[in-house]
């Protein structure tokens, strides 16, 4: 703004500070300015307050709390930065101000140092400790995986996971893995896995955090402290698998286990289906083996069993045979001793008769008459030794006949003739057979035969 020097019209200080504010304002738009803070201060508002200096000049700065909280490093006095701000001016003072927006380490970056500063801190609190480690399974049923929806990591994931293991279940946590909230909403999605796991709503084996590779920027949210916290919380293993093999995040470090691709991370929990069916064949084949072996003993058992046990038809056979053996026996026997005892009646019959001796003849008839009585007493003794023995063989015999077998639980099958069938080829179907039960008989018709 000019003034008419014809009319001396002068400015007040405000609006001659608001002129200069808004011409700063207009001629410069956004600036980068690296050197040396002086005179740091931070406010109980939150605002940081320092002065940017070089050998040859300084420039009062101002950081509002919007601002300094995206910050990635605490500066302090003597810290060379670089600033992006805008040029302005303080109306009140009228003085000549930079308003910053974003600070970082000049010639290092900011990054960086946000990440040594932090990875510094993390590390004496024992983030990083061994100890805290958890195992990693490596044949994972249920597998958490937090990245993004839309990410090639998800993808990598999957199809390492379909190929090697197509058994294992997925649940998927969905999240930004960049910008603006990104760290918070990862954290979230970790706290989530591990309370449905504690709460036993979801059974998750170990939980994947990661993303695909990218810039310092865009890996960042991997290596913001809300994140790294969460996963040195969790209850689940943890696999951290962020960008590529050159990359290195704070979340590596937290995380039971670091994978250098999320590829590496699904094959790290995972085991290949093709090396479990390589096992089972192995294990089919010896159990086959086993099983052979165990029915060759089984059958050598079973022939050396049926060598000892004999058919009770057989059996009835023998005790048949045994039996008319003695019933033959005690029939010669009786008939010896009858012709032994007749003869020496004969002889002694004759014997008497010889004897022409009335007296002889008396005597002679009375020793006749006892003989005659011990042959009958004998006779008598021998007729019950012998009833007495048939009568055993004849309970034998009844014991071994057919009417105990039926009582034992056969049958005796005779066909249409009464014949006994021994032989189930000589008959055909539609032939009447009788069936003899213990008590009763049955009528039945021949429909086939089964074979042994």
């Amino acid at each position: 703004m000019q003034t008419d020097p014809h009319t001396h019209q002068a400015l007040s200080v405000s609006e001659l500070n608001r002129e200069a504010k808004n011409l700063l304002e207009r001629h410069f738009d956004w600036v980068w300015v690296e050197g040396e803070i002086s005179q740091f201060t931070a406010a109980s508002s939150g605002h940081w307050y320092f002065s940017l200096k070089d050998t040859g000049a300084q420039v009062r700065c101002a950081m509002f709390r919007r601002a300094n909280g995206r910050a990635k490093l605490q500066p302090k006095t003597g810290d060379s930065v670089r600033i992006r701000a805008r040029v302005t001016l303080y109306e009140g003072r009228g003085e000549f101000q930079l308003v910053c927006e974003h600070i970082e380490a000049a010639g290092v970056g900011a990054l960086q140092v946000a990440f040594e500063q932090l990875k510094a801190r993390l590390s004496e609190e024992g983030l990083f400790a061994s100890e805290h480690k958890q195992s990693i399974p490596n044949d994972a049923e249920y597998v958490g995986i937090v990245t993004s929806a839309t990410g090639a990591a998800l993808q990598d994931i999957l199809t390492i996971l379909e190929r090697r293991s197509p058994h294992t279940r997925v649940y998927v946590f969905p999240v930004p893995v960049q910008g603006d909230g990104a760290a918070q909403r990862i954290a979230d999605a970790i706290n989530q896995a591990d309370q449905l796991a504690r709460d036993g709503k979801v059974r998750i084996d170990v939980l994947i955090v990661g993303r695909g590779g990218g810039s310092p920027e865009d890996l960042w949210a991997f290596n913001e402290e809300v994140v790294a916290r969460a996963l040195f919380a969790t209850s689940v293993p943890t696999v951290s698998a962020v960008g590529h093999e050159i990359d290195f995040s704070i979340a590596d470090l937290v995380a039971d286990t670091r994978a250098a691709t999320p590829s590496a991370a699904a094959e790290l929990v995972s085991i290949d289906q093709n090396e479990l069916l390589q096992q089972l064949d192995q294990l089919s084949s010896r159990l086959d083996r086993a099983v052979g072996r165990s029915i060759n003993e089984l059958t050598e058992q079973l022939s050396a069993l049926q060598k000892r046990i004999r058919h009770p038809g057989h059996a009835l056979t023998q005790h048949r045979k045994t039996l008319l053996q003695l019933s033959g026996a005690l029939q010669r026997t009786t008939q010896r001793h009858i012709t032994t005892r007749g003869a020496k009646a004969d002889q002694l019959m004759t014997r008497l008769a010889a004897q022409h001796p009335k007296q002889q003849l008396v005597r002679h008839r009375g020793e006749n008459a006892h003989l005659q009585h011990r042959l009958l007493l004998q006779i008598k003794q021998k007729l019950h030794s012998v009833k007495s023995q048939a009568l055993y063989q004849h309970k034998l015999l009844q014991s071994l006949g057919p009417e105990q077998t039926l009582n034992r639980g056969y049958a005796i099958v005779t066909d249409a003739q009464g014949n006994v069938i021994r032989d189930a080829n000589r008959q055909q179907p539609g032939d009447d057979v009788s069936i003899r039960l213990k008590k009763g008989k049955l009528t039945a018709e021949v429909t086939g035969r089964a074979k042994d």
